[in-house]
């Protein structure tokens, strides 16, 4: 019998679990379309090799023979290098090889403008509506990412050195919405062993490299990304000074950390919703200094946020942040420290003002909530954007 490459062998148990899920809860049907979002590296054209080799055998057991589905690719070129184009052709060839149709390369803009996340931020924001669009007009039931237990380690750590809350140190989910990843649970050097099994090159994204000198400067000066530097200068010194399982023991704290967030932000979508003033309570003329309420405007009232703990006060201010178009990149603490005070240490400070020229102002034990006003057509130069508190 013909030895079975054992990362391979955990690859597809991988894939095949997750769309064992989606038959058995009826999401799944013969014939559906699944996508897998390619870049061309390791991880992604493993999960490619994986799901080409699950697809006709979706829900197969003992009890059942298992139907077929298909399976394609999106290659998103982000057109932030030289020769990205190339790259992205290469990766959809492999795919193709591979089995995968349709084979789909869509080219993004990336906009690194007021509001975005940074480059890394605005290249993932245009990545997923490209993936999104894609997955629309095909009808896809799910999209297949390549993330795996390295990434989330990675994002637990970073998170960690941004000092950011139980939410970003929760990582990624499993699955959210249409987006599925399956490789959460294996290591990067399982994904290069599995395209090595199934004889594909994979490309190396060289901004995923330190420099061979080891600096953390790359070519002309600019700075490494901060993941980069994480995966090559940090990990390993922790693995170094820990010892070995310490990728493992942060995706654990990670997965710990995601139940006990999606609870609190359950309770914190219960408290907005008791808070959120309804549209036919706000018929009455509005208090002074607030402008006429518009269908956009989200007002609250202020007695079931000061009640409520503060944590979950938190989670729903942030939540009511987002809901008025504040870019949740751009939405840090100071944000929500000034909304919290505006509900606990009212001293009749003015409006806050907020990311993406939202504003926050509290009168008569309500708080107003009104996003940017809209462009005035024909104006000459559009309104100045309100810069963020700082961080």
């Amino acid at each position: 019998m013909a030895r079975v490459d054992p990362a391979l062998a955990a690859a597809r148990a991988a894939v095949r679990a997750e769309l064992g899920d989606l038959a058995g809860s009826g999401e799944l049907s013969p014939g559906d379309l699944v996508l897998v979002a390619c870049s061309g590296g390791a991880d992604s054209l493993a999960l490619a090799a994986a799901a080409a080799l699950e697809a006709p055998r979706v829900g197969r057991s003992v009890r059942s023979t298992g139907f077929a589905v298909r399976v394609g690719a999106v290659v998103v070129d982000h057109g932030m290098q030289a020769g990205s184009d190339a790259v992205a052709a290469t990766a959809a060839a492999r795919c193709r090889d591979l089995g995968l149709d349709p084979v789909l390369v869509r080219r993004v803009r990336v906009d690194d403008g007021p509001g975005a996340a940074g480059p890394e931020g605005a290249a993932r924001d245009a990545r997923y509506a490209a993936l999104d669009a894609v997955a629309q007009e095909g009808g896809a039931v799910a999209v297949l990412l390549g993330h795996t237990l390295d990434d989330q380690a990675e994002s637990v750590l970073l998170g960690l050195a941004r000092g950011s809350g139980a939410r970003s140190l929760a990582g990624m989910a499993r699955r959210r919405g249409r987006y599925l990843r399956p490789f959460l649970g294996l290591r990067r050097t399982q994904t290069e062993a599995v395209c090595a099994a199934v004889g594909v090159d994979f490309w190396t994204d060289p901004t995923n490299l330190l420099p061979d000198d080891g600096s953390l400067d790359s070519e002309g000066g600019a700075a490494v990304p901060a993941r980069t530097r994480v995966r090559g200068a940090v990990v390993p010194v922790l693995e170094e000074a820990l010892g070995p399982g310490v990728v493992e023991a942060l995706a654990r704290t990670a997965d710990q950390l995601r139940a006990d967030a999606d609870a609190l932000d359950a309770l914190a979508a219960d408290l907005l919703s008791a808070a959120t003033v309804p549209a036919a309570d706000l018929s009455d003329p509005q208090p002074t200094g607030v402008r006429q309420v518009s269908g956009n405007t989200l007002v609250l009232d202020v007695g079931p946020l000061a009640e409520a703990h503060a944590a979950l006060r938190r989670r729903a201010l942030r939540s009511a942040a987002l809901a008025v178009g504040c870019p949740p990149g751009a939405t840090t603490a100071r944000h929500v420290d000034a909304l919290d005070a505006l509900v606990v240490s009212w001293r009749g400070q003015g409006a806050v003002h907020l990311p993406g020229d939202a504003r926050a102002l509290r009168a008569c034990g309500r708080l107003y909530l009104r996003p940017a006003e809209p462009h005035p057509a024909g104006a000459a130069h559009p309104p100045a954007p309100t810069p963020p508190l700082e961080e």
